[in-house]
């Protein structure tokens, strides 16, 4: 298995020395392990040139299923520790950044201070990962996506709002319904590229809009619609104190933005570890009610 695993890191990181230095040894240990793999399976599975490294098709086709395969092999060697154990650990997380670093980040803190045995690798990415492919014992996301074999765990609301700068609106008609978005410059977002949901009492409508700047920080964004630089759809969190002063407003009122939930998405696998487990449990009543509420 520890050939299986150099593979993973280093299709994932993207260079031996990088995966030698996450697994504490040398380079030539990781391309050793690799040379073994290949020649267990008897195929090329990465291809070397000065310009770096890449995955062959073959390698491409057998990550996920050795990926797979590894995350079976833990759960079947964590299944043999007694319950009764101390929760301690490894625990590989991917998660947005902005919400991370206003709120997630300090629960993880708080969760690590209770179980201090436990080991945290929290990156921070802004898009939807299958947890069970990439690697990761949970991700957390807002976006409506589910794979095969990954649970969706619900952790609570994500409230969002559409809104603009009252200067954006100068000498432009206030949009009034949704299909008037095409009229206008648009911000967006991992959450909402250039596809905006809304709902409505008699129906639900999917509207496709032009990007006039689109960034995985919801913050940078925020700061755009500021400036005037157009619509955006963003959560409550980043722009309640803005709509309280008047820096920002909304529009589409009778039209509110389809329902999102923050969750965590684990996979089946994983979610009989007792750190994992411990984790999932801990984030649940934490965010019931979500931090930027209180």
């Amino acid at each position: 298995m520890v050939n299986i695993g150099a593979f993973i890191r280093v299709a994932r990181l993207g260079s031996f020395t990088a995966a030698a230095r996450a697994m504490h040894i040398a380079p030539s240990v990781v391309t050793k392990r690799i040379s073994q793999l290949e020649k267990q399976l008897g195929l090329r599975l990465i291809t070397r040139s000065t310009r770096g490294l890449a995955l062959t098709s073959e390698g491409e086709r057998y990550l996920p299923r050795l990926a797979r395969l590894m995350a079976e092999y833990d759960e079947i060697f964590h299944d043999g520790v007694p319950r009764h154990e101390k929760i301690e650990g490894r625990v590989h997380i991917a998660t947005p950044p902005t919400i991370t670093s206003l709120f997630i980040g300090r629960l993880f803190g708080e969760f690590q201070l209770k179980h201090q045995r436990v080991d945290m690798e929290v990156v921070l990415i802004e898009r939807s990962v299958n947890p069970l492919e990439e690697g990761f014992d949970l991700t957390l996301g807002a976006m409506p996506v589910s794979y095969p074999d990954v649970l969706d765990i619900p952790l609570c609301r994500y409230d969002l709002v559409t809104v603009c700068a009252p200067s954006y609106l100068q000498g432009k008609p206030r949009p009034q319904h949704p299909t008037e978005l095409v009229d206008h410059q648009c911000l967006t977002t991992a959450l909402f590229r250039t596809s905006w949901g809304f709902t409505h009492s008699r129906a639900s409508m999917n509207i496709e809009v032009h990007s006039h700047l689109q960034s995985s920080d919801g913050q940078m964004i925020r700061d755009a619609a500021r400036m005037g630089m157009g619509i955006a759809i963003l959560p409550t969190f980043l722009v309640n104190e803005d709509l309280r002063t008047g820096l920002l407003i909304t529009v589409l009122d009778e039209f509110p933005v389809a329902t999102y939930w923050l969750k965590a998405q684990v996979p089946r696998m994983k979610a009989n570890r007792p750190v994992v487990r411990a984790l999932i449990e801990f984030l649940k009543e934490a965010m019931q009610p979500p931090p930027w509420e209180r």
